[in-house]
């Protein structure tokens, strides 16, 4: 399969030469990033021969969100990402202000990729507005055709009172020779929902119904959905546009929330939901299936609302390191691949610490690292860690031990913004102890909380040298299991 379309072809070129000129050392070690320029919401991760893909939206020719293509890369273990040629570029009538998020499946020997096409269309009264659409395109892996017929769900397959402004983020997947697709919609009044539909040939699609909606207002636009099976339960993960703050359980602007329950004549039944991420810096996550049969998660690693990279970097954009799901009775727990203790290296433990004042180890720093503590026998007020510290900055991860409440803490990360840099969450109640998993690489922190029960994702941007763990009891003491590893890709 040739590329012969120009755009693609020129983003291609520039994609290539951009990366030939980065300085490698300033990169993430193990999080797949931006190749040159803009990068946000993971898009078609999958399982095709072998390899898992993942695509993403980008934008290459600068550090600013712009007209939208994929982005491409693959890999086998998780870790090491191998960055493709770009897969598609607006090259169309009817997607020539972006090609959106989406999904992919292997079907056959095609790797079938389903996204929204975005136009901008004159309406009867002479104004222009958007036009959200959802078109096919298929390729073997590394070179990606647009389909004849394209787009192949438009507005006029919207149910009554639908936004066709508002109406994305195809996930696609077959069951029993038939194709279904779920996007994200929204109501004239504002509401979102999931909408579903059915083809057998990937051209003719048929208005299934409305998979889900809630009577609580919960944003105003559903973007990002995903569909699966975890045990026994149905999962549906959605990513609200414009939410308001719940408690510690939701923030305001954009969250990613999950729902468990089953389906019943083709709708969506609720049984619990939950938050993601607690974090300042995750969106949009997507999953796979692995070969093995496991349920694998990856996220933007950004926040819309909070963007703070230093404006000398000419790249934007993280992925979350990819984390495995699970279900415990109706929560959704998240674990790092476990492929990463493949690169774990100088392992270096304490057992039954007893903290009594502020300590740093010595055998204990590092940028780029996988560290577990252990809280317990805690006869203190609260217990403080401090992250990637030097030069009187750091980050830092606090536990209430009488609220039983984790304050996670970035605004003494050399940060220059006025931006959001606090997040509270609560941890189980019942429990005497606290564990935290911690992988820090660079310039983000993934901290999994109490075997993944709740996880934390933040980006902070200092000096890399800076590299410093310090642990901290106020008002008392507290004993500490600690185990530590470089990560050594």
């Amino acid at each position: 399969m040739q590329v012969e379309n120009s755009a693609l072809a020129r983003a291609r070129e520039y994609e290539t030469k951009q990366q030939k000129l980065r300085d490698a050392a300033v990169f993430p070690i193990f999080h797949l990033r931006s190749p040159a320029g803009w990068i946000n919401d993971p898009n078609g991760f999958s399982l095709y021969e072998g390899e898992y893909h993942l695509f993403f939206q980008y934008h290459p020719y600068s550090a600013e969100w712009g007209p939208m293509h994929w982005g491409h890369a693959k890999t086998r273990d998780f870790v090491q990402w191998e960055y493709l040629p770009a897969a598609m570029a607006p090259d169309q009538d009817y997607d020539c202000e972006g090609c959106f998020s989406g999904s992919a499946i292997q079907d056959g020997d095609r790797h079938i990729l389903a996204y929204t096409s975005v136009c901008f269309e004159k309406q009867e009264d002479g104004q222009t507005k958007v036009c959200q659409t959802q078109s096919i395109a298929a390729g073997d892996g590394y070179n990606y055709s647009k389909q004849n017929g394209n787009p192949v769900i438009g507005a006029g397959q919207l149910p009554a009172g639908s936004d066709p402004e508002n109406f994305r983020d195809p996930k696609l997947w077959k069951e029993n020779d038939i194709y279904y697709i779920i996007a994200g919609s929204q109501d004239r009044d504002k509401t979102g929902r999931i909408l579903k539909y059915a083809s057998r040939d990937l051209i003719h699609w048929t208005f299934e119904g409305i998979l889900f909606r809630t009577t609580e207002k919960i944003g105003r636009m559903w973007e990002c959905p995903d569909y699966f099976k975890l045990r026994d339960k149905q999962v549906l993960l959605i990513s609200p546009q414009d939410m308001q703050a719940k408690g510690l359980e939701y923030h305001c602007g954009n969250g990613s929330v999950y729902f468990t329950g089953y389906e019943e004549n083709g709708a969506f039944i609720e049984e619990s939901r939950g938050c993601m991420d607690f974090g300042t810096d995750f969106y949009a996550p997507q999953t796979l299936l692995t070969g093995d049969g496991r349920r694998i998660m990856i996220a933007w690693m950004q926040s819309w609302d909070i963007q703070n990279y230093p404006p000398e970097f000419e790249w934007r954009g993280m992925m979350t390191f990819p984390r495995e799901l699970s279900l415990q009775g109706h929560t959704i727990r998240q674990a790092p691949a476990r492929e990463i203790e493949q690169f774990r290296k100088n392992k270096v433990r304490y057992d039954n610490f007893c903290l009594k004042e502020k300590t740093c180890f010595a055998d204990i720093r590092g940028r780029v690292i996988d560290l577990t503590v252990q809280i317990k026998k805690i006869n203190c007020s609260s217990v403080e860690i401090r992250l990637a510290k030097g030069g009187g900055h750091y980050i830092s991860i606090e536990y209430d031990a009488a609220k039983k409440t984790i304050i996670f803490d970035r605004k003494y990360a050399q940060c220059i913004r006025d931006i959001v840099n606090e997040r509270k969450l609560n941890l189980n109640p019942d429990r005497d102890t606290v564990t935290m998993r911690i992988l820090m690489d660079l310039y983000s922190v993934e901290i999994f909380f109490n075997e993944g029960e709740k996880t934390l994702t933040s980006l902070f941007f200092m000096d890399l040298q800076h590299d410093d763990i310090e642990f901290i009891p106020y008002g008392g003491s507290c004993v500490l299991d600690i185990e530590k590893w470089d990560i050594n890709i």
